[in-house]
C-alpha cells in the first residue's frame, strides 16, 4: 500500500469515530499524476447527494505530459464508490447533529486508488488544547527514553 496524500489536520480538528475504504472514480491522466504524488487533501471534504458520496475540493495536479487531453478542472468533484449499506450507515450518522464525513488518506491498493474516509465529530477549542498538551508530553517522554538508552 503506497500512501499518496494524508489529511494531517483531520485528526486535530475532529474526533474520528468510524473509518471506511472507498474507491475513487478518476481519469487516466489523474492516475498518472497521483503516481507522481501530485495530490492534496488539505481542504477537501465529502458530500452526500442523491444516494452517492462525492469527494469535493481535492486537488490533483494536471499531468504535464497529457497535452490537450487534460482539460479537466484540478479540483472537480470525484465520485466515491461504496456499498449501499455503508452509504446508508453514513447518511444515518451524518443526519445526526455534529457528525461530518472527512477524507483522511489517499493511497494505492494494488493498482487501484482508494480513499480512506471517516465519520467524525468536531472538536472544541479545549479539546484541541488537550491534544496539543498530550502530544507535548509524549514528545518529552520519548526524548527522555532516548537519552536514557544512549
Amino acid at each position: 500500500m503506497k500512501v499518496i496524500a494524508v489529511n494531517k489536520s483531520a485528526s486535530f480538528e475532529y474526533f474520528i469515530e468510524d473509518k471506511f475504504e472507498a474507491g475513487v472514480v478518476l481519469e487516466g491522466s489523474e492516475v498518472k499524476s497521483l503516481r507522481a504524488g501530485h495530490a492534496s487533501l488539505g481542504e477537501s471534504f465529502c458530500e452526500i447527494s442523491r444516494g452517492e458520496v462525492f469527494l469535493k475540493n481535492m486537488h490533483i495536479a494536471l499531468y504535464d505530459k497529457s497535452g490537450a487531453f487534460s482539460t479537466r478542472d484540478s479540483r472537480r468533484d470525484r465520485k466515491l464508490l461504496l456499498h449501499k449499506r455503508e452509504i446508508a450507515k453514513i447518511v444515518g450518522k451524518v443526519n445526526e447533529k455534529g457528525y461530518t464525513l472527512v477524507p483522511l488518506k489517499l493511497y494505492f491498493k494494488d493498482a487501484l486508488v482508494k480513499a480512506e474516509i471517516a465519520l467524525c465529530r468536531g472538536k472544541h477549542t479545549y479539546d484541541k488544547k488537550r491534544s496539543i498538551a498530550e502530544r507535548d508530553v509524549k514528545r518529552a517522554t520519548d526524548r527522555a527514553v532516548k537519552e536514557i538508552f544512549r
